[in-house]
This record gives C-alpha cells, structure tokens and sequence, in this order.
C-alpha cells in the first residue's frame, strides 16, 4: 500500500498542469511554459510522476532537518556580533570579516536570514532597479487569462461610479468577456469566469493581483487549523479554481499585468 503524501500548493499546481500534459491538453513545451522550468526538467518530472504517482512531486527532503541547519549557539554568536563589534557593517563585509577575525566560516546567505530573522537589515543602500523586461507571450489560446477590476465614472456622471471587471487572452488580446458591477467583489469575478468557460472553456491559468478576493491577507492571523496544516485556506474564489482545475498565479507589479491594465 502506497503511503499518501500531502502535497503543497505549488506541488499540486504541477500535479494539474502534468495532468493536462497526459490527457493531451497540453504540450511538454507549453507545460514548461507554465511551470517557469526547462523542458528537459519537465521530461524528467513527468517520467517520475507516472513511474511513481504523485509522491514523485513532494520534495524529497520534507520533515527532515536540512544538512547544512545551522548550530543555534553559532546564530547566537553571529547575532550577537552584529549588534556590538560589527553593527556598522553591512552583510556581505560582516560575512567576511567573522572569516577572517572570528573564524566563523558562513555563506552571506545564512548570515542575511539569520539577521533577518532577528529583524536586522543591511546599512547598505539598495541598487537602482534593474529595468523591467518584457514578458513573453503564451504561446496558445486559453492558457492564460489576466483578469481586473478598474472603477471609474464610466457613465460620464450619469450615474455612480461602476467597476468594470475584465479578462484578456495573454496569447491573443482578445477579451472573452466583461462586466460593470457596484463594486469588485468576487461575485463579478465568479460570473466573468463561469461566462468564460460556459462559452469558451477552462483556461489554464489566471493572472491577477493580490486583491482579497484571490489570496488571503498575510496580515491575517492564521487559524490553529492552518497551522496544523501548515498552509492557509484558499478563498472563496480560490476554491473554485482549484475545483476546476486551473492555476492560479499572482502578478507582483501592475507593469507584470500590462495588457489587462492597459485594457
């Protein structure tokens, strides 16, 4: 009997998208699209997933302390040098000086999560942005929706104010549908989606922001459940595209959202 495996969000978003790929919906090259990864990776994740099932997608290394975890009287100590002998110096300085002074050998990553974890930042002054590139495309019909809300004075003073939630194809420009709503609020989005696949069918992912209506808060306390768990409940709407199957993905910036901003 093959033990169960609970899998995390983003392991059960490559277990849809794998499944997408074995019932011919997908390409291996579209799949590696959506994934973020290469294709040879995606080859190499598909085979293991139909050798082994979907316990070929959980992370080798879960419930186990990782090799390199560090000593906590070694955190202590680096933390306790960074707030007396070296608290004017930044990260990648403090990390070679415990080298060559104190002959505590770490990686400037482990020295930055530790001071983080503390609520220590850096003195150094960030880098200038680099420039925003352009995302490509996807590159079919279907597989990917940016969805929004812009309220305006869209009657030209006739009336309130009214929000108009809209998708866009990311393939194509095309806007399968849209509608004027009071407000935005997830029921404008459950019936702009149930529009869509009634007459288009299910994409395979959405783009959106981090309103509300798609991800909880990470201000919002969590429950003792979630805790259990070790994961937060989805939203109302967030259940439903886990229903039917479809990935959603949360953009960062307006600029990543482009075309559905610009619509």
């Amino acid at each position: 009997m093959k033990e169960r495996v609970t899998l995390t969000k983003k392991e059960q978003g490559r277990l849809m998208v794998l499944n997408g790929v074995e019932v011919g919906r997908l390409t291996g090259r579209e799949a590696a699209e959506v994934l973020g990864l290469s294709l040879r990776h995606v080859r190499r994740i598909l085979a293991a997933y139909r050798k082994e099932g979907a316990a070929a997608l959980a992370h080798g290394n879960r419930g186990r302390k990782p090799h390199n975890a560090l000593d906590g009287g070694l955190k202590k100590r680096v933390l306790e040098l960074a707030q007396s002998t070296y608290a004017s110096c930044n990260t990648q300085h403090f990390t070679e000086l415990l080298s060559e002074r104190e002959h505590i050998a770490v990686s400037r990553s482990a020295v930055r999560m530790i001071l983080l974890a503390a609520g220590l930042r850096s003195p150094r002054k960030r880098r200038p942005p680099k420039h925003r590139s352009r995302r490509e495309r996807y590159p079919r019909e279907g597989m990917l929706l940016q969805i929004d809300a812009s309220r305006d004075d869209w009657l030209e003073g006739r009336d309130p104010y009214l929000s108009l939630i809209g998708a866009i194809d990311d393939a194509t420009g095309k806007v399968p549908y849209a509608l004027f709503r009071a407000e935005e609020d997830a029921q404008g989005y459950v019936l702009l989606l149930r529009h869509i696949v009634e007459n288009q069918g299910i994409p395979e992912a959405v783009y959106h922001d981090r309103h509300g209506i798609f991800e909880r808060s990470r201000r919002e306390p969590e429950t003792l459940e979630e805790q259990l768990a070790g994961t937060r409940k989805p939203t109302q709407f967030g259940r439903m595209l886990e229903e039917l199957g479809i990935i959603s993905i949360t953009s960062l910036s307006p600029q990543a959202r482009g075309r559905i901003e610009r619509l």
